[in-house]
């Protein structure tokens, strides 16, 4: 475990998939904290797993908040991916989750930022306290303008003014988070396949000649929806992410600054000055029209 002692103040990480919860884990134990590592299972990934206090399926519900009270953890922090919904069998379990069943039931009815938003609410209602990563790890925020080495031209930063007026959109209707705009026009908005396939679709399009633009062109955007909840699912990306935007040939990727997470920092920045993208922080206060 990332353990130590046990102070009243303790941390629970409630982990998904990918790499967010380790770097959210060492940041913590860095600067001396002890976070209490609850692992979903079948989504935390192995090396996160060996090191977690617990790891629990949709199905034990009651066990979590029995962990949590044992080890006096008022505040919970939600962080990593999940790759589905459960569904209502898989949440059939241990009695703790039986009483609580009208209550989860109704969670997993609406859009996915209805979904978050009542999931919250299942640990306000028993006496926790859900805290964000701009609460417990800032420095994993993105910070605002030129991350890298690249500096967006005019061209992109129209596009991506563009992209950005499509993720508000999008947001409104609780749909996704990230729009791809080229060269002046809308090119693909993410649904719920996410924004790996839809970065996909667009390399698909420019193979079948569906985009005829040459050289790297256009920006994804990923942005938090309007009004949205900032303690969970804030827009991320990361090495992955830089990969499909070069095969998709995009010039460049931009983000709300200080409303979205960079995992892997130091590697995503790397890979985009090496593959000749640029990596752009927006910060709402100032855009108007986007300046470099």
């Amino acid at each position: 475990m990332f353990g130590g002692s046990e102070p009243e103040n303790q941390v629970a990480l409630i982990a998904g998939n990918g790499a967010l919860p380790r770097q959210v884990a060492e940041v913590l134990t860095g600067r001396g904290d002890t976070p209490l590592i609850v692992g979903i299972k079948g989504e935390i990934d192995a090396e996160m797993a060996e090191k977690a206090d617990a790891v629990l399926g949709w199905g034990e519900i009651g066990r979590l908040f029995n962990l949590l009270t044992k080890r006096r953890c008022r505040k919970v922090l939600l962080i990593g991916g999940v790759r589905g919904r459960p569904d209502y069998t898989s949440v059939l379990g241990d009695i703790g989750t039986l009483k609580r069943l009208p209550r989860i039931i109704k969670a997993l009815r609406g859009g996915d930022d209805s979904l978050l938003t009542k999931v919250i609410g299942l640990f306000e209602v028993e006496g926790f306290q859900v805290v964000g990563i701009h609460d417990v790890a800032p420095e994993l925020l993105a910070k605002g303008g030129v991350l890298g080495k690249i500096k967006p031209d005019e061209i992109a930063m129209a596009d991506l003014d563009l992209a950005l007026q499509a993720t508000d959109r999008l947001g409104e209707l609780d749909i996704g988070q990230a729009a791809v705009a080229m060269g002046g026009r809308v090119i693909a908005l993410e649904g719920a396949e996410g924004t790996d396939l839809m970065l996909q679709r667009c390399a698909d399009m420019r193979k079948t000649g569906r985009i005829r633009q040459k050289g790297k062109i256009g920006v994804l955007v990923k942005s938090a929806k309007p009004g949205q909840d900032l303690r969970v699912d804030l827009p991320t990306i990361g090495p992955k992410t830089v990969e499909l935007v070069v095969e998709a040939g995009l010039a460049g990727i931009a983000v709300d600054a200080g409303g979205a997470l960079i995992s892997e920092h130091q590697a995503t920045v790397e890979a985009a000055d090496r593959n000749g993208i640029f990596l752009f922080g927006i910060e709402r206060a100032q855009h108007g029209k986007s300046t470099p």
